[in-house]
């Protein structure tokens, strides 16, 4: 009988262990969707952070695939799992959710490390949040076009960027070129066009080489629609560019390359960003004050590029790029 108090006192210690190691519900709320490649790779780096440590509830705005007029009421569907879930700690991932929830779960006094984030930190009063940090995404356009210069031989007169309609487009177009939609960058001169549907995307890839343009930069295209106002899907949207772009197109995140993609080009990947939030979150959960916590800008880039698109345009990478280069096919 003793014996068996005694492994019953062990039981409902280690019980009473195991639900303290799991204490610490974290709940990220997504401004997109896990099938979207960016959320889930910038997933799997906070998963590589915090998965078996804490205890991981998530909420999808899915902005990239309903109309603007709805944000606010999907902003309110996340507002009330906030409370249901009641998390130690909340992780936003991209500028929509940081838009609509960063001050409103501030001011409720729950710490927030947000990520993928375009926007200027005093605009959006991130500097005015005392219990809010984290991840800036800068996307790396000029160095970028630098570089896709150095790949096509030191020859590219005219260089279009393509991006979406989207918040997400229109904020960093806004912070990278100032809002100008026409500028140089490295010797380069650049356009940059924003469109709202499939119908104009396609228009717009098959003139390319007629208006100058010697490349095409991928920027974001989740949220085209199609005639009927539908969200056009993604992936055959990048297929269709590949197979119908008459100059060489390149990209500026890593989930736009690969064979039938984008050639490739020094990108941003979603991982490092979920990585750099959680150790962030971890720093949070162990006592440090988010606001001593200063936002810091995320990874700096890396040389992505998919061999069979390279070999298909007949490209050379210049030697220190081939050496620094990691390949996805």
């Amino acid at each position: 009988m003793g014996m068996n108090k005694c492994t019953l006192a062990i039981f409902c210690l280690f019980l009473l262990f195991a639900e303290r190691s799991f204490a610490e519900t974290i709940l990220v709320i997504q401004s997109y969707h896990i099938g979207y490649p960016w959320d889930k790779s910038y997933i799997e780096g906070l998963e590589s952070e915090l998965g078996g440590k804490h205890k991981i509830e998530r909420f999808e705005m899915n902005t990239k695939r309903i109309p603007k007029s709805q944000y606010q009421d999907k902003a309110n569907e996340a507002w009330n799992y906030y409370n249901q879930v009641k998390p130690d700690l909340v992780i936003l991932g991209d500028d929509n959710a940081m838009s609509y929830l960063g001050k409103k779960i501030n001011d409720a006094g729950t710490p927030v490390v947000f990520l993928g984030v375009n926007g200027n930190p005093r605009e959006l009063g991130i500097d005015k949040m005392e219990h809010v940090t984290g991840v800036l995404e800068r996307p790396l356009f000029k160095r970028s076009i630098s570089e896709i210069r150095r790949i096509m031989g030191g020859e590219l007169g005219k260089a279009l960027i393509l991006f979406d309609s989207g918040n997400t487009s229109s904020t960093a177009v806004a912070e990278a070129f100032n809002g100008k939609m026409s500028s140089k960058a490295a010797g380069v001169t650049v356009d940059i066009k924003q469109v709202g549907t499939e119908q104009e995307w396609k228009d717009v890839i098959l003139h390319s080489k007629d208006n100058g343009y010697n490349a095409v930069i991928i920027g974001l295209y989740q949220t085209l629609v199609d005639d009927e106002q539908k969200s056009v899907d993604a992936e055959e949207i990048l297929a269709w560019t590949s197979a119908n772009t008459p100059i060489p197109s390149f990209a500026f995140w890593d989930f736009s390359v690969g064979a039938n993609k984008a050639i490739g080009g020094l990108v941003l990947f979603g991982k490092t960003q979920g990585e750099e939030a959680g150790k962030i979150a971890l720093r949070i959960l162990a006592g440090d004050k988010p606001n001593m916590i200063n936002p810091m800008v995320g990874e700096k880039g890396r040389y992505l590029f998919s061999k069979s698109e390279v070999t298909r345009w007949k490209i050379q990478l210049p030697g220190d790029l081939l050496e620094k280069a990691e390949w996805v096919d």
